[in-house]
């Protein structure tokens, strides 16, 4: 999404903006292999409609109203619910989502001002003052698509780590680049092909080059996460680590490399996994041009300091992300800023996955209602969580009563 953006075994990415400022969010696993769509269940017949409640107006309790009020979204609509509708409600640390939530709240989303303000104003010191805090000033919502779907699909992004140096020298020859003067006046923009194997175009971004790095396979993940962290190698000898944000794209559509493989007979579906690709990569080393550019979608960076490398890189919201936290979110269903209570599993387990994060992002794969990309962090860790999530998915909003 960064990035969104959007983990190994995304939904097939929309070419709609990104985020990470984008984000993109085309992301790594649900970006590169875009090879899994989202729940394919048969939709429930519409639900009848109620006329929009005014925040606030059923008590806070566990108790929904029989005839539970809805508001409707433009890609969702949100049903009252209870508290005690929320799986895993009490198992959770409500404290540890508590700077996320602040982050946001130095960027207030519409509907937020009176919450947030609340929240700045309030330290509590443990989860039953928090949890209390909740009650008070939040109302639980379902989340369902319009139809009335409630399940769908989360999957995992993450910051990449990437060794690049400031001038090319040895194998550090694969530029990444700053953002074209001209990007917004001339959409399309070239292709990844031509951008990468014109030489009339090479010469003219030329200019643009901010850093060099030794792996094509590894830039494009850097592309499709949107922000990475990168060992810079100064000219000087030095190594600084900083962070490449997103700053645009070319406006092309994006192309999983991992649906590629498989439509040529490379790989076998639910073969296309990212070292599966790497694989297929280091043996067929003269194809490799023909497999990058498959994807037209290209992302242009701005160079960030890193000075707490505790933080995430910024996402859609503009806040810094918050590893476990933090989630990627189609802004049509879930507004940014917005607290979301999900239900899902680990990463290739039946261990419930159940906490309280924060909208902060989105990305081109992730579209539709109940659709999620959790933010691992970086790391080896996070890299490999994020290539395995793709499970099932339940979203509730916590939304300001006033």
């Amino acid at each position: 999404m960064l990035f969104a953006s959007s983990s190994f075994q995304t939904a097939p990415a929309a070419p709609a903006a990104a985020s990470r400022g984008r984000r993109l969010r085309s992301l790594l696993g649900a970006a590169i292999l875009g090879l899994l769509a989202a729940c394919s269940t048969t939709p429930l017949p519409p639900a009848p409609v109620v006329t929009p409640p005014v925040p606030g107006t059923v008590p806070p309790g566990d108790t929904a109203p029989a005839n539970a009020p809805v508001q409707l979204r433009e890609r969702s609509r949100w049903v009252q619910a209870a508290w005690s509708d929320l799986p895993g409600w009490s198992e959770d640390s409500t404290l540890a989502v508590w700077p996320a939530l602040l982050r946001s709240c130095s960027k207030p989303a519409p509907g937020w001002a009176t919450a947030c303000a609340s929240a700045l104003a309030t330290d509590p010191q443990d989860e039953i003052a928090l949890r209390a805090w909740f009650r008070e000033q939040l109302q639980p919502w379902r989340v369902e698509s319009l139809e009335g779907q409630t399940e769908g699909l989360v999957t995992g992004y993450f910051e990449p780590l990437l060794q690049a140096a400031r001038r090319p020298q040895g194998a550090f020859r694969i530029p990444l680049h700053g953002v074209p003067p001209d990007l917004a006046q001339r959409k399309p923009f070239f292709t990844r092909a031509q951008i990468e194997g014109d030489a009339a175009v090479k010469a003219r971004l030329k200019p643009l080059e901010l850093a060099y790095t030794d792996d094509a396979l590894e830039a494009l993940v850097l592309h499709i996460q949107g922000s990475g962290r990168v060992q810079m190698r100064e000219p000087d000898g030095q190594t600084r680590l900083l962070r490449l944000a997103f700053a645009g794209h070319n406006d092309q559509p994006y192309q999983s490399i991992g649906r590629y493989l498989i439509d040529k007979g490379e790989l076998r579906p639910g073969e296309a996994s990212w070292p599966q690709i790497r694989d297929w990569a280091r043996r067929n080393p003269a194809r490799l041009n023909e497999l990058l550019w498959a994807n037209p979608r290209y992302v242009f960076f701005r160079e960030e300091a890193l000075p707490d490398p505790e933080l995430g890189p910024k996402g859609a919201q503009g806040v810094p992300l918050t590893p476990g936290r933090s989630i990627a979110v189609d802004k049509t269903s879930i507004p940014y800023g917005t607290l979301v209570w999900l239900d899902t599993s680990e990463p290739l387990s039946s261990t419930p996955l159940r906490r309280l994060v924060v909208a902060q992002d989105t990305g081109s794969a992730i579209v539709g209602a109940v659709r999620a990309d959790f933010f691992w962090g970086w790391g080896p860790e996070a890299e490999a969580q994020a290539g395995r999530m793709k499970q099932p998915l339940r979203l509730w909003v916590l939304w300001p009563r006033v």
